[in-house]
């Protein structure tokens, strides 16, 4: 089932990435064909699936839609797209040699390593910008149109937001370790983006305050959670199984949970914040079944 889910959401989401993206002919050229280049190198394409599930969660909860994997809210698949096209803007950025300074991402040499280091800034850029014109025209009410846009504009900002979790990220290097800026960093850089799509999908079926404050809470424990695999996956699998460089975190001196805490206490964690998301959801009955499947999914994974 979560396969074939998990299938359903890749090719909902790279369609609409097909459409709403520039071809690679249109000029100028370079930066169109820098988007797509790590717009379509691969990926889960975790936040647009976590954006269309919850929306389906909503609507079915609701009765608006069917249950059944085929049934996804009507335009739905386009917020997924804007999430995606602002989560590979925050990659190219990231792999630029002024931050992370890697060669690699998703199997295929890094944005800045194919196109040249301007470009790639630009190609971030441009599919942030991209990104919230999407946003502009999804086919929602007004009021939740403008509620989707704050709340993504916010994850992706400097106050709890992914700007501000890489600023930290970046000033915590080479620097003693210690819980609060762990977590800070954690659910600023990575978990923030999480939520907000979690909570998009909830916002564009106009689901009740109270529907919100849950998803947001199962969204904050998975984006965790789905840190701190990422921490562990860093020390324990090889770039190749990867797609992206190992060892990175450790060579930089980075503040991650197993460097607090141990791989097994890391993963231990890892499995409470699931465990607690699920829980946040169970009101929902048969209607949740995907989404936790989802949660749990970000644990046990080996990339």
């Amino acid at each position: 089932m979560l396969k074939h889910v998990l299938e359903q959401g890749r090719a909902a989401a790279d369609g609409a990435l097909e459409q709403l993206l520039p071809p690679a002919t249109q000029h100028p050229t370079s930066i169109h064909q820098a988007m797509r280049h790590s717009v379509f190198a691969g990926g889960k394409r975790l936040r647009p699936i976590l954006c269309m599930e919850a929306g389906r969660m909503i609507a079915a909860a609701s009765g608006a839609v069917s249950t059944a994997a085929e049934s996804l809210p009507a335009g739905i698949e386009q917020v997924g797209a804007a999430l995606e096209m602002l989560h590979t803007y925050s990659l190219i950025h990231d792999d630029l040699p002024a931050l992370d300074n890697d060669d690699l991402r998703r199997g295929r040499p890094t944005c800045h390593k194919a196109f040249g280091e301007a470009i790639a800034i630009l190609a971030g850029d441009a599919l942030q910008t991209q990104a919230y014109e999407v946003l502009s025209q999804i086919a929602c009410p007004a009021e939740a149109r403008v509620a989707i846009i704050r709340e993504v504009a916010h994850a992706t900002g400097t106050i709890d937001g992914m700007i501000g979790g890489q600023v930290v990220d970046l000033e915590a290097e080479h620097k003693k370790p210690d819980l609060a800026t762990l977590e800070y960093i954690h659910r600023s850089k990575t978990a923030a983006l999480i939520t907000a799509s979690v909570v998009s999908g909830g916002l564009y079926v106009e689901a009740s305050d109270a529907d919100i404050g849950r998803l947001r809470t199962y969204g904050q424990s998975i984006g965790l959670a789905f840190q701190i695999v990422d921490d562990v996956l860093d020390l324990t699998q090889t770039s190749e199984q990867l797609g992206k460089t190992a060892g990175k975190d450790t060579a930089a001196e980075k503040t991650t949970y197993p460097a607090l805490f141990g791989i097994d206490e890391s993963n231990r964690k890892a499995g409470a914040l699931v465990d607690q998301a699920c829980a946040e959801l169970d009101g929902y009955g048969e209607a949740a079944s995907t989404l936790k499947e989802l949660a749990r999914f970000l644990v046990e994974r080996k990339k």
